[in-house]
């Protein structure tokens, strides 16, 4: 249940605004400003850094763009003194309270002091832990388990004032600054800052002294004291080297020159090493350069393995590559590449604005680059070359401009040196995707006994996306003789649980990289909004896999005091152990985030995995499989097989070796496959089934709020979605209102291309879907519903039907049982003060999957919620579920778990 006191905090917050002056920058900054300024406060004033080469911070554009007062003092101190020039114009703003998110100038205590509420600080570490300006350098580098983050009060030390507020996240074993930065720091750093101010403005927040016990200060880590000291265990050198990834940069003498190592993680001493030595100056042993990089000793004999070195001039390459550095001739451009690589030198130019010209021996980094113009250069070449596509490393690798386009072209011949997983891809439309479309069993795609094939369809046009392998019978016991063996003798059983972990987040960290690629196979094949799919369906997706990474190494059993353990010393103990071979069967609405939800709790308890796709959306499962054998997964791990129900998920409920089956589908086909399982072998069996749910909303909500989220309940990915309100039942009084307000906002929808990014409503899935929508229609219409707006098929190519709502929907009416899976709101009336009859009616239904109320009476909240028999209710709010949440639902929506502490499948 998801309490609205969220609602009551956001009102105290508009009751208790206050006047805020930003001090600082960054896009750490630019995020907090935001978020401020939702919270309904003043932002009297942003105080930031000058424009550097011509650009502005990007918390002053943000500003800038706002109409914000935006101030970019040099300094706010000469010789130790205030600047009374500077500080008479912050004092001129008149704020109650300056907060500073990210902040690399000193401020006087004149204005630190100032303001009635005096100041806060953002501080990346567990105060008084890591006091100074490396503070996420030295977590890393004394090996915490360990990180966060502290809100402070601002005093005249060094990172002492009073504590506000803490949060603390787990260091993984090969967190980089980056990562820890990007996966906890910034987004909950963000969320932190801001709540910090509303206990200010609550009168709520606590001053706590930092205690004397336990604080450190170290020095900031630049170049010159960041010198690797090889007489250490394999464990510091490697905490030494992640700690400066990658500002500065933890660096050695090799071959005469400074060369700096990114990209550690700790290896496994078990496995033979193979590979072309290197002497290292210091290092207990010579570094092993190997195909996967370079491997270095520590001094207890230990290993860890380096990705990436950079030489003094700049030049960064992937260590394996170390005694091939340079030996690559020139290749000769044809004029095609000549035009592409002009294209680029503009590109460049536009970036790099204070330099005159772009020659060849131009440096992007030496020329005034940072990490945000990385990203931009990698976009604008996927524009300009969709085959070719960069990572951000691509860039550190070759700076200068010839580099730079001789990579690209290598890339768009083919010509790259990478090993490669063999993929017989198919290139769409010159999109910038690539997709496999053949089975994949044992880590290869192959095709289907006999070469059977079907087309997959794209929605939008009805077009062919192309041919995909029709997984048969052959095909599954194939597959899951592949997962037997490789839970009962590959690796993937013997394999330690952390080593486990690190591989699943290994492939979350590929499913990043390549989201836009995931979310636009998404949208070509199931008719997901593009900017949608980005977030939720490939979004959730990588978190999940995250999630359930850090699960690896946790998952225990308990001792159990006994009777008889005296006077023998007996002793009992319980011991969670995976279950073997694990099908999953996923529905076609959310094609990749469904394969995680369950896939990814598989994974983590030890299993290995068939999955069988949506014969209409087997895409996106299928890159998945490129990406986790790319990851390293073991061959045997995960299988895919694209193919029909009726012959590859019987065969998979039917098969002996399968001991665990998870489905998501209709309540019919989850009977059936249920039968199959208990008849074949009992083998264990979750599912997740139909709903119809039932959202109640009183006469004394917030509107507005209840308009938008009622919308969303019905129409969130375009109806497509198992959680879908599929009633809405409104307290007379409010009726007439509420319907017309959402009609006013359906006619604002567009319906369209769902790779455009204004879309917000694309087609339905398939055909068949399509035709039952309209027919779910008209027999609306026949009972005596009242079709307020759509109910029909959009006339143009695709399967796109229009947003539609029903009032005057009666108990009897099929409409008010059975469940649309699609864009049609049924609306019913219930009238003031009979909260038990319309709870009677909403639970009136053999479905419990979800349901919600909105109202702003908390006592009734609870009440209601308590009553609704559903596995999840929603409280003024509605579709939001979380991975660390468990979901699932009551009677005939199923039974077991998805997500949530409790989903490992032991």
């Amino acid at each position: 249940i998801e309490l609205f006191s969220n609602y009551f905090l956001r009102v105290r917050s508009r009751l208790q605004q206050m006047r805020i002056a930003v001090i600082g920058q960054s896009l750490f900054g630019q995020e907090v400003y935001k978020e401020l300024r939702k919270d309904g406060h003043t932002i009297v004033g942003v105080f930031t850094i000058p424009d550097k080469d011509g650009k502005a911070d990007p918390l002053a554009t943000e500003a800038e763009k706002d109409g914000v007062p935006v101030f970019k003092f040099p300094r706010w101190r000469l010789k130790g003194q205030a600047i009374q020039e500077v500080v008479t114009q912050y004092k001129a703003t008149g704020a109650e309270l300056n907060v500073l998110p990210f902040c690399s100038q000193f401020i006087p205590m004149e204005v630190i002091d100032h303001p009635r509420h005096g100041s806060i600080i953002y501080h990346p570490s567990l105060l008084p832990r890591h006091r100074g300006a490396s503070a996420i350098n030295w977590t890393l580098i004394h090996g915490d388990k360990k990180g966060g983050f502290t809100v402070f009060w601002a005093d005249d030390g060094l990172d002492t004032g009073p504590i506000l507020l803490q949060r603390e996240c787990d260091v993984e074993p090969n967190d980089t600054v980056n990562t820890i930065y990007k996966r906890f720091l910034f987004p909950e750093g963000v969320k932190g800052t801001v709540e910090a101010v509303r206990l200010i403005a609550e009168g709520k927040a606590p001053k706590i002294t930092q205690p004397a016990e336990g604080a450190t200060y170290e020095c900031i880590q630049k170049k010159d004291n960041a010198k690797i000291d090889w007489n250490q265990s394999a464990e510091a050198l490697h905490n030494w080297i992640r700690g400066n990834d990658k500002v500065p940069g933890a660096w050695a003498e090799v071959d005469g020159q400074k060369v700096t190592f990114y990209g550690s993680s700790l290896v496994d001493n078990e496995t033979a090493v193979n590979g072309q030595p290197l002497e290292i100056p210091g290092a207990s042993q010579p570094g092993i350069v190997t195909k996967s990089g370079l491997v270095l000793f520590g001094n207890d004999g230990k290993t860890l393995l380096v990705k990436n070195l950079q030489f003094e001039d700049g030049k960064m390459i992937a260590a394996a590559q170390y005694f091939r550095s340079g030996s690559s001739a020139a290749v000769e451009l044809t004029e095609e590449e000549k035009t592409f690589a002009e294209q680029m030198r503009a590109v460049w130019e536009s970036i790099l604005s204070n330099v005159s010209q772009i020659e060849d021996s131009t440096d992007f980094f030496k020329s005034g680059a940072a990490s945000m113009d990385v990203v931009r250069l990698v976009e604008e070449v996927k524009l300009r070359a969709s085959s070719c596509q960069l990572q951000n490393e691509d860039v550190y690798m070759n700076t200068t401009f010839k580099d730079f386009i001789q990579m690209c072209v290598r890339k768009l011949r083919g010509e790259d040196d990478e090993e490669e997983l063999v993929v017989d891809y198919k290139n769409i439309n010159n999109m910038i995707i690539k997709m496999p479309h053949q089975l994949f069993i044992n880590g290869e795609f192959v095709d289907a006994e006999g070469g059977k094939t079907y087309k997959t369809i794209n929605p939008t046009d009805g077009t062919a996306i192309c041919d995909v392998s029709l997984a048969q019978i052959s095909d599954v016991d194939r597959a899951v003789a592949a997962a037997k063996e490789a839970f009962e003798e590959g690796e993937w059983g013997k394999m330690n649980p952390r080593d486990r972990g690190r591989l699943i987040y290994r492939l979350a960290d590929l499913m990043e990289e390549h989201q836009e690629e995931l979310a636009t196979i998404e949208a070509i094949d199931s008719g997901a909004v593009y900017t949608l799919a980005l977030k939720t369906h490939v979004g959730m997706s990588i978190q999940t896999f995250r999630y359930f990474a850090g699960w690896c190494d946790k998952i225990q059993g308990s001792t159990i005091p006994i009777n008889q353990a005296r006077p023998n010393r007996n002793l009992t103990f319980t011991k969670k152990e995976p279950m073997g071979v694990c099908a999953i069967v996923i529905p076609w609405n959310y094609p990749l985030m469904m394969l995680a939800w369950k896939t990814a709790a598989c994974l983590a308890a030890g299993n290995t995995v068939v999955l069988k796709p949506a014969q209409v959306t087997p895409l996106t499962a299928l890159k998945f499989a490129e990406l986790a054998a790319r990851a390293g997964l073991p061959k045997g791990v995960i299988n895919i097989l694209p193919g029909s129900g009726a012959l590859v998920g019987q065969r998979l409920s039917d098969h002996p070796d399968v001991r665990k089956l998870g489905f998501t589908g209709s309540t019919e086909i989850g009977k059936h496959i249920m039968k199959s399982c208990a008849v074949s072998n009992v083998k264990k069996v979750s599912l997740e089934l139909g709903g119809k749910s039932p959202l109640i909303i009183f006469s004394d909500c917030e509107m507005d709020k209840a308009v938008r989220m009622g919308m969303s309940s019905v129409f969130f990915n375009k109806g497509e979605n198992c959680i879908a309100a599929g009633r809405l039942f409104l307290e007379d009084s409010i009726h007439d209102l509420f319907v017309q307000k959402v009609v006013e906002e359906v006619k604002k929808m567009k319906i369209g291309d769902p790779l455009d990014r204004s879309t917000d409503h694309g087609p339905q899935n398939h055909k068949a879907h399509l035709d039952k929508l309209v027919e779910y229609c008209q027999t609306g219409v026949k009972e005596g519903a009242t079709l307020v707006c759509g109910g029909r098929q959009v006339q143009r190519p695709g399967f796109f039907f229009e947003p539609t709502v029903f009032t005057d929907v009666q108990d009897h009416m099929y409409i008010a049982k059975e469940e649309s899976f699609g864009p049609v709101m049924i609306i019913s009336k219930f009238k003031s003060g009979e909260v038990d009859d319309v709870l009677r009616r909403a639970n009136a239904t053999e479905y419990g999957l979800a349901s919600g109320v909105f109202t702003r009476d908390i006592s009734k909240a609870l009440y209601v919620s308590e009553r609704l028999n559903a596995g999840t209710v929603f409280v003024n709010t509605y579709n939001k579920t979380d991975v660390a949440a468990p979901f699932g639902g009551f009677k005939q929506s199923g039974f077991g778990k998805d997500l949530g502490k409790a989903n490992y499948r032991c």
